[in-house]
This record gives structure tokens, C-alpha cells and sequence, in this order.
């Protein structure tokens, strides 16, 4: 019998098992596996929405680097090695429709795709042997590549390597980040890395299980998604996974979790948290935003194209959005409600607006709108 679950106790399963409880250290590793997206602060702001430690991912043993979708994610230095193996494309068609290449495009590059990833992957090792800038890499990078592989970029007003191609041949040959400073540095591999040279099913299922563990429910368009491929290129790693999924009913959907998990799911605690989430925090990067924000207006908010807000959680459901405003070392969060927050929801914000206030270094001044 397939188990049916709510939006609510869906909800509730992904509040838990992403440690927003902050009763639950196991659940900072499940998402350091997926991986903690770090765009400006958020991989620090996502730590503090989930424990009382030090917010700084390094503090957590986690390293930066180029994964899923090309954006650059914290992961277990121990892990990155795995993951790396695990994110090889299966095939052209995978590494393609992770290069966002069309038809035409795969056509006008006459190169494999995979093989583009690997001659960009050899350049880079060859060029990145002690830290050193994202301009100076993708120069060097450049020289060594042939024209098919270059984009004529009118941002920097020159020819270099295609953008997602770089960023997708860094993890194969375990070149990492350094944002801390001011210019972006790319870092050589650490020693003993294992170069992954052909794309395996069984050990891509990993990243299904590693989605699904916090961010299920769901199904293979949703894994496919996050890792930034098609549904149908990455139908073998999902095949791969099933045997260790069970199937539930979610909104008159079938769904997936890893079958340890469902317990857990069924029985999950009431969500009575408020949480600043920040742009890309892992709970909004689940694929299913119809039922993680339900509003059509607040998805609108919360996905732009730029200059994303973070989300205001409350007790399971996301409530609004909020964005920071500094001046000197002084901070303001400003919310923008669905509806005027409850009494008990205002009187637990003062508390978690003093954490993102920390984690970023400054001092709260207050916490303005939501009326």
C-alpha cells in the first residue's frame, strides 16, 4: 500500500530533516552533502537558521567549489572526492544538457560534449597549480582551447572560455574556491584527488539520495533539475537509486524518499520555528515550488531572475519575504508579509534576526514591515 502524505506533514518531514530545529546535528551533514549554495553570505545564513555553532562553513569542515548547475557549493572535504565521481555526466547527452547546449549549438561546437568538459578539464589542471584569480585561470585556459569551445563575451568585452564549461570541468579535476577575499581565487586540487574518467549510474544515484533525503517527497524531474540535466539523460542514475526509495502520494502525486526516511516523514514534529532563510538556502532550492509556496505571488518574489529575497519561515509555511539593508555595520531587515504576521510569529523575529545580524558580522538596528 503506497502511503499517502499532506503538504503539511511534506513541509513539516523537509523543516526536520534539514535541522531547522536545530535539535538534530545529523541533518548539518545531509545538507553539507547536497551541498550549502554560497552566493554572498548564504551558506553562512543557511548554517545559522540550523545551529547554535559557529555559522562559518569552514568551521564545519566544509570546502567551496563548482557543483550542481555549475553554481559553486560547500561540501565535506572528506565527501568532495565522491561527489565529484558522483556529478560525472553519463553521457554527450547529460554533459550537453548540463552545458545548456541546444541541438544547434552541440552541432556548431562539432565537439562531444563530454570531451569538451575534459579538454577544458585538462587545461584547467594544468594551469591551476597554486591559487590564482578567476581572470587569470580562465586567460590561460583560454589559450589552450580551440575557438569552438570560446564565447565572444560582451561583458568583459573579449573572447574566453564558455562560462558553464569552466565551471563545470573544475570538480573533475578537484579545483576548488576561495570567495573570502575580495577577488574570487580558484584553488589547486588537494592531494591524493582521483580524477572520475567515466559517468557510472550507481554511483550517480547518490545525488538522488542525497536531494531526496532533504528535500523529499519528490520525484526524478525535480533531482534532475537540481543537478542541472533533463529528466531523460539522468533516467539511469534515478533507475539506480530506486531500489533504495519507496514510493508515497503527495497532492495526488507519486513521489519518492530513501525508504529509511519514511518513517520519520509520517511521524515528523509540528514545525513551530521561525527561521530567516536567505537566497538559496537549501529549502528553497527544492524543485517543487508549487508546493513549497503555494501563493503564485510569492513564488514570483522569492525566484526573480536577479536579486533574489530570502524567505520568512514560520511554523511550516513561508509567511513572506525579507531582505537586509546595511549602513555601516548597522543592519535592518525588512519584511514584506503575505498577510500580517501573527503576534507569536512577531515576538520570536527579534531573536532570529540578532543571528543574521551575527552571521554577518553587524548589529541588528531592528526588524521593520509585516503588518
Amino acid at each position: 500500500m503506497v502511503e499517502t502524505l499532506t503538504r503539511e506533514q511534506v513541509m513539516a518531514h523537509r523543516v526536520a530533516a534539514q535541522g531547522l530545529h536545530r535539535d538534530r546535528p545529523g541533518a548539518l551533514a545531509a545538507l553539507a552533502s547536497l551541498g550549502l549554495q554560497d552566493t554572498g553570505p548564504t551558506a553562512r545564513l543557511a548554517l545559522a537558521a540550523r545551529t547554535d555553532d559557529d555559522p562559518d562553513p569552514v568551521a564545519h569542515g566544509l570546502v567551496d567549489g563548482w557543483t550542481h548547475r555549475g553554481a559553486p557549493h560547500h561540501h565535506p572535504h572528506a565527501e568532495r572526492n565522491d561527489i565529484a565521481a558522483a556529478a560525472r555526466p553519463l553521457d554527450d547527452a547529460d554533459a550537453g544538457a548540463r552545458l545548456n547546449w541546444s541541438g544547434p549549438e552541440q552541432r556548431r561546437v562539432g565537439i562531444p560534449a563530454l570531451e569538451a568538459i575534459d579538454r577544458a578539464a585538462d587545461a584547467l589542471a594544468e594551469v591551476v597549480t597554486e591559487p590564482m584569480t578567476k581572470g587569470a585561470a580562465s586567460s590561460a585556459v583560454t589559450r589552450m582551447l580551440p575557438d569552438a569551445l570560446l564565447r565572444d563575451c560582451r561583458g568583459c568585452g573579449t573572447v574566453h572560455i564558455n562560462e558553464q564549461l569552466m565551471r563545470l570541468s573544475a570538480l573533475p579535476v578537484g579545483v576548488g574556491l576561495d570567495a573570502t577575499g575580495r577577488t574570487l581565487l580558484l584553488l589547486p586540487p588537494p592531494a591524493g584527488w582521483q580524477r572520475p574518467v567515466e559517468g557510472d549510474p550507481a554511483r550517480a544515484a547518490r545525488l538522488v539520495c542525497d536531494y531526496l533525503r532533504v528535500l523529499g517527497p519528490a520525484g526524478p524531474k525535480e533531482v534532475a533539475d537540481f543537478v542541472g540535466t533533463s529528466t531523460t539523460a539522468f533516467a539511469p542514475a534515478w533507475e539506480a537509486a530506486l531500489t533504495g526509495l519507496v514510493e508515497v502520494e503527495v497532492e495526488g502525486r507519486p513521489a519518492w524518499l530513501p525508504t529509511e526516511d519514511l518513517d520519520a516523514a509520517l511521524s515528523a514534529p509540528e514545525p513551530d520555528v521561525v527561521r530567516f532563510l536567505p537566497p538559496w538556502d537549501p529549502m528553497l532550492q527544492a524543485r517543487d515550488r508549487e508546493l513549497l509556496a503555494p501563493d503564485a505571488a510569492v513564488r514570483k518574489e522569492l525566484y526573480r531572475i536577479l536579486g533574489n529575497p530570502g524567505a520568512l519561515l514560520a511554523d511550516g509555511e513561508i509567511v513572506g519575504t525579507w531582505r537586509p539593508k546595511a549602513s555601516g555595520r548597522k543592519l535592518t531587515l525588512e519584511i514584506s508579509a503575505v498577510a500580517p504576521l501573527e503576534p507569536d510569529v512577531r515576538a520570536r523575529l527579534d531573536d532570529e534576526a540578532e543571528r543574521v545580524a551575527a552571521a554577518r558580522g553587524l548589529r541588528l538596528v531592528g526588524v521593520t514591515g509585516g503588518e
